[in-house]
């Protein structure tokens, strides 16, 4: 073991831990040093969305003195920030040690003065974004992993208007956590009478919020025994997502059973995840055999939603992110222009990787389409922007993620299984399902495929090897993919766009990040993006085409299928 990881070994062997993290590194020693030196080789990283990592002993997991240390910073810089009372809303989810983690969170805060929001029991992460701008917090933390897979949790910061953090906070945060070198530094305990523990009352606030947001409630009453399946794939979801239905008029939803209850060692499922066809499979037999007329699944923190829907030959499909963004975001345009409630100010908000589709649905129906980097903060960080200006309705991305209205600051699937359920009554009304409204929206403009390619880098040399992949496309991008020209080289990380034919540049007027986009003369779009969560590359890859009629769509899907493989072969990501 090199000597700088066997120092922190020792430090956690001789310093105030308790016995039993003790006894965990000393098993490791004897049992599993390789890891053992995984555990310590670096400090799991602060990012610009706070922690996330596997749970364990060791300075690169996540533990109870990972999250002390990172909270102890993060109340260091509140208190530089504001003056005078300052407040924080901490929430949880399903995972295992959430609760624990969200109670030390409490707990540092409060020995810092601080007053805290606490949650009596996990709830969606969207309802502490909701929970923060509405008490009038300085900030909030939710304990939760996402979708990441059992092994994990993680540690979410949010700023007083409820989003993410973003410039400068993001990285003055990061500067405060890095200060705090050692547990003594940590504030663990003292201030326990400056907790407050909240639920229903604020429940009831989120879901009025939630009710508000619907454009046809008189449909909803009236398609009340829509068939709906939901699973909130053992998370969240379960507490507010049912009684939103339920405040909608819905009376026929169909919870499945099999992951109804919180369990953080997910036992139905490897990927907690809405995305994964095995993770949505039982809610999916499950509509299959009622017959039902949607399935939705929520994430365990329930901020990303996966549908299912019937095609065309009454086969169920699990529609993707960037479908789903499609729907959702053309109804709240056309339902809202329809209805008479559509301001000639409104504006809808998307990220740089999800489907380009929707920006020529925003132009037709002449609202303002933005594109942002990836990340729901971005997102809320230009509505901050825009405020007072231009009327924000819908943003989201491609990973399932939607954020409806302006009263939260992250995504949120409580609001999204609502707004979606409320666009299939509509459409039942007409006696049509979303899958034909989907139909529809490609015949009108155009037909647009979308894949994902991500590929995992563990270990220590993983970052390294995912860097090279980046700077050799930096530095020597392609000139043709399935023999189309590159035409432009996007790099979102020097914020320079490249005319590769002829090597005009321009400026990207948006933060640096590390992506690029390939953009080809047909239209098609490659992006490369590291993910800021997990050890992972992930390539984004977009084609369309026109089809006159329905009866062209089985083949054109087939043969943007086919391009997107060929691609892929060609880049060598298979």
């Amino acid at each position: 073991m090199e000597n700088n990881i066997q120092a922190k070994v020792e430090i956690w062997l001789s310093g105030n831990y308790d016995e039993a993290t003790k006894k965990s590194i000393r098993d490791l020693q004897v049992n599993n040093p390789d890891d053992l030196a995984d555990a310590f080789y670096k400090n799991l990283e602060f990012g610009t969305g706070g922690l996330r990592g596997i749970m364990g002993v060791g300075t690169n997991r996540m533990n109870k003195y990972t999250v002390g240390m990172a909270t102890q910073g993060y109340a260091n810089y509140l208190k530089k920030c504001f003056k005078g009372e300052i407040s924080v809303a901490i929430g949880h989810d399903c995972r295992n040690n959430s609760r624990e983690f969200a109670e030390i969170t409490a707990n540092v805060f409060a020995a810092n003065g601080i007053k805290v929001y606490l949650f009596e029991s996990l709830r969606p992460t969207p309802e502490i974004s909701f929970t923060i701008r509405h008490l009038k917090c300085q900030g909030g933390v939710v304990c939760t992993a996402s979708h990441n897979p059992k092994e994990y949790n993680g540690y979410k910061a949010y700023w007083d208007d409820g989003a993410q953090m973003v410039p400068p906070h993001d990285k003055n945060v990061i500067l405060e956590v890095e200060k705090i070198g050692s547990v003594d530094e940590v504030m663990w305990s003292g201030g326990e009478n400056n907790i407050v523990i909240i639920g229903k009352e604020i429940d009831n606030l989120y879901l009025n919020m939630v009710q508000g947001l619907s454009i046809y409630p008189e449909v909803c009453k009236a398609q009340h025994d829509l068939k709906i399946v939901y699973t909130p794939i053992h998370g969240s979801g379960i507490m507010l997502v049912p009684q939103a239905l339920s405040r909608l008029g819905f009376d026929n939803v169909h919870i499945v059973k099999e992951q109804s209850v919180p369990d953080g060692n997910f036992p139905t499922v490897v990927y907690p995840n809405p995305e994964e066809t095995e993770t949505m499979s039982i809610g999916l037999k499950q509509a299959e055999a009622l017959n039902a007329d949607i399935l939705l699944g929520t994430d365990p923190d329930a901020d990303r939603v996966g549908v299912g829907v019937k095609n065309n030959k009454g086969e169920w499909v699990l529609l993707n992110g960037n479908q789903t963004a499609l729907l959702a975001f053309n109804y709240m345009m056309e339902a809202r222009k329809e209805k008479g409630i559509a301001k000639s100010n409104d504006m809808v908000i998307k990220t740089i990787v999800t489907t380009n589709m929707i920006d020529v649905i925003a132009k037709e129906n002449r609202v303002a389409c933005y594109n942002v980097l990836t990340g729901f903060k971005w997102i809320a960080a230009l509505i901050k922007e825009k405020e007072g200006k231009e009327n924000y309705i819908v943003g989201g991305e491609e990973s399932f993620g939607l954020m409806i209205g302006n009263e939260i600051r992250d995504k949120d699937s409580v609001s999204a299984v609502s707004i979606l359920c409320e666009m299939a009554a509509y459409e039942k009304s007409k006696g049509r399902s979303l899958y034909d409204k989907l139909i529809d929206l490609y015949l009108q403009f155009g037909l647009y495929k979308e894949s994902l390619v991500s590929i995992t880098k563990k270990g220590m040399n993983g970052a390294a090897e995912i860097n090279k992949m980046m700077e050799q496309y930096r530095s020597n991008p392609y000139k043709t993919l399935d023999a189309i020209a590159v035409t432009q080289l996007l790099d979102y990380q020097l914020q320079k766009g490249k005319n590769l034919l002829n090597g005009n540049e321009w400026v990207i007027d948006l933060p640096k990040s590390n992506v690029l986009q390939f953009i080809l003369s047909d239209g098609s779009v490659i992006s490369a993006r590291p993910s800021g969560t997990e050890p992972k590359i992930k390539f984004y890859f977009s084609v369309n085409k026109k089809i006159q009629s329905i009866d062209e769509f089985e083949n054109a899907e087939k043969e943007m299928d086919q391009k997107i493989d060929r691609i892929i072969q060609e880049m060598k990501l298979s």
